[in-house]
């Protein structure tokens, strides 16, 4: 895991459809596992790619409050989806992980990774911002997450540029998009105007610069890179989706005891989908396995979710007993405590928690009504 700046200098690179091909193939011939975005079950989700015709050509996804469905677009476009129900935090933070074992004769065994390298093709500037969030919550402070450390230190980034927001995105609000700015070896933006198809790159790292000069990708013109800031330009004005940071963390503290946390407790199944797909929640349990043969036993780390009530069970019971206390323990950390722990928003504003919400519960609809609790003199 190198540095990465947002740019080389003011350069930018063509590529045609073919090139992005031949960047694929560059990286699995250098030993990189490929991951990008496929096409499967319904969704548009993440796994290993072997080419550029593994990804969702023409599809889009379209999303609403606990509504997703896939579409055609009516063009060729590569990356014409926004963000599906997985987020890259899967393959850097695994769901499930064995962190060590332990033989009957005592002898401990902790994890190892395969040191697989990894590519990740088509990360949006939501998702890059949820990783530098992941990186500085796991890596920056006294105690580094090793599981994590051995998969983000390998990982190759090509990032991809969104100018067609969904009507559940709200990254322009929370600073994180809608165009990649840093955390990428490679930033990539799409065109598809006047009957032409190309990419406009540039260059985040010299791991990237050197990938782009092994595929040929010659520089752009003045003319495709008009064009490519264009489109950037037209999809900051389609957001449809806002969230109003600034004061609310102040407010939602001032809000602890609001009688609007009522009514969407009332309505949140605390089923945890919001955590499984947000991509920077990072809670986890940790259990201990004895093999049915008595020959050991091992240690797992698992996904959790602060909306179980076992999460915060201790002596003598669970201290968030209730739907309410769990829904304003996510809502809070996530956008108010998570800035004192990590001087960071929680929030990348990539909208998945509203999408994938089985009652549609919307994150900045429920963070205003507890500012305006608070600021109309309600409680």
């Amino acid at each position: 895991m190198g540095a990465r700046s947002s740019t080389c200098g003011d350069q930018r690179w063509f590529l045609s459809t073919s090139d992005l091909d031949r960047l694929i193939s560059e990286l699995r011939a250098n030993g990189y596992v490929v991951i990008g975005p496929v096409h499967r079950d319904g969704a548009i989700i993440y796994d290993e790619i072997g080419s550029a015709a593994d990804l969702p050509v023409g599809l889009r996804d379209l999303q609403a409050p606990g509504s997703y469905r896939v579409e055609r677009r009516g063009d060729d476009a590569y990356f014409g989806y926004v963000v599906g129900p997985h987020s890259w935090k899967k393959f850097l933070y695994p769901p499930r992980v064995r962190l060590l074992s332990i033989g009957k004769d005592g002898k401990v065994t902790p994890y190892q990774n395969g040191h697989e390298k990894m590519a990740f093709i088509g990360v949006r500037s939501c998702d890059l911002s949820a990783i530098a969030v992941l990186d500085r919550v796991l890596l920056q402070g006294p105690y580094v997450d090793r599981v994590y450390l051995s998969k983000r230190r390998s990982v190759l980034i090509v990032a991809v540029d969104c100018y067609e927001p969904g009507a559940n995105c709200f990254c322009a609000s929370v600073g994180t998009g809608p165009a990649a700015k840093s955390g990428f070896d490679i930033g990539l933006t799409e065109v598809l105007l006047d009957e032409q198809h190309y990419f406009v790159a540039r260059v985040g790292s010299e791991a990237g610069l050197r990938l782009l000069e092994r595929i040929g990708a010659r520089d752009a013109t003045a003319e495709e890179v008009e064009k490519a800031e264009r489109l950037l330009g037209q999809g900051l004005g389609r957001f449809v989706k806002r969230l109003e940071v600034s004061g609310l963390k102040e407010a939602l503290y001032r809000g602890l005891e609001s009688e609007a946390w009522k009514a969407v407790a009332e309505r949140c199944l605390a089923c945890s989908n919001c955590t499984l797909v947000c991509p920077t929640c990072f809670c986890t349990n940790v259990e201990e396995v004895t093999r049915l043969t008595e020959e050991g036993a091992e240690r797992w780390r698992r996904w959790d979710s602060c909306f179980t009530q076992e999460f915060s069970y201790i002596h003598g019971g669970s201290i968030r007993a209730s739907v309410l206390s769990r829904y304003r323990q996510w809502l809070t950390h996530k956008l108010a405590a998570w800035i004192d722990q990590f001087g960071v928003l929680g929030c990348v504003g990539c909208g998945r928690c509203i999408t994938w919400c089985p009652v549609g519960i919307d994150i900045t609809v429920e963070a205003e009504r507890v500012r305006a609790s608070v600021e109309g003199g309600g409680r």
